[in-house]
C-alpha cells in the first residue's frame, strides 16, 4: 500500500510542476511525456511512463509486489504505438508491444495435502508465467484510458490469457 501512495504522490508532484512551467506551445505539441497508474490483467497494478514525438509514442509499464516466500507477482510491458486524433480530447493509439509477467501464490489445499501425508506430493504454491508479443489498442479520454492487448505470439506460455486489458489514468506533459 505504501508503494501505491508513493506513486500517487509522485504523479501529483509532476502535475503541479508541469502547471508551473510555461513552455512553448509548439514544442509541447511535438514532444510528449506521459506518467500514469493502471490496474488490470495480468499484473494487478502498474506504473506507466511514455515518451513520444508527434504521433509516435513508446511506453513502458510495470511493477512488482512481494508478501513473502512464494507470495509475489511482477510484470513489465513495453510497446510502440501511433496516436490518431491526437489534437482531440479523445484519441486512439494503435501499436505493438510485448510483456513478461510472473506470479506465485500459496495454495492452502496443496499445503494441507502435504501436511496430512507428511511428504511433499504437490507444490505448496500456484504460479503463472507468460512472455508474449501483442497487438495493442489504447483508447484515451481526458487522461482516463483503457488498453487492450491481443497476444499474437507466446514465447513462454505457462498460462495463455486470450486477452490482456488495463484501465487507468495517464497525465501528459
Amino acid at each position: 500500500m505504501r508503494q501505491f501512495f508513493s506513486a500517487i504522490m509522485i504523479l501529483a508532484s509532476i502535475c503541479l510542476a508541469s502547471g508551473a512551467s510555461g513552455s512553448d506551445n509548439q514544442q509541447t505539441k511535438e514532444r510528449r511525456i506521459q506518467f500514469g497508474l493502471s490496474a488490470g490483467d495480468p499484473v494487478p497494478l502498474s506504473l506507466v511512463v511514455g515518451v513520444g514525438h508527434k504521433a509516435a509514442i513508446m511506453r513502458i509499464q510495470g511493477m512488482g509486489w512481494r508478501n513473502g516466500e512464494n507470495d509475489y507477482w511482477c510484470g513489465i510491458r513495453g510497446g510502440l504505438a501511433w496516436t490518431f486524433f491526437r489534437e482531440l480530447p479523445f484519441n486512439i493509439d494503435l501499436g505493438i508491444g510485448g510483456g513478461y509477467s510472473f506470479a506465485e501464490a500459496p495454495n492452502k489445499m496443496h499445503q494441507a495435502l502435504n501436511k496430512a501425508n507428511g511428504a511433499m506430493y504437490a507444490l505448496p504454491y500456484n504460479y503463472e508465467e507468460t512472455l508474449d508479443l501483442s497487438a495493442e489498442v489504447w483508447v484515451h479520454l481526458y487522461g482516463i484510458y483503457t488498453q487492450i492487448s491481443y497476444p499474437l505470439y507466446y514465447i513462454m506460455d505457462h498460462t495463455k490469457p486470450t486477452l490482456l486489458w488495463r484501465a487507468g489514468y495517464m497525465f501528459e506533459i
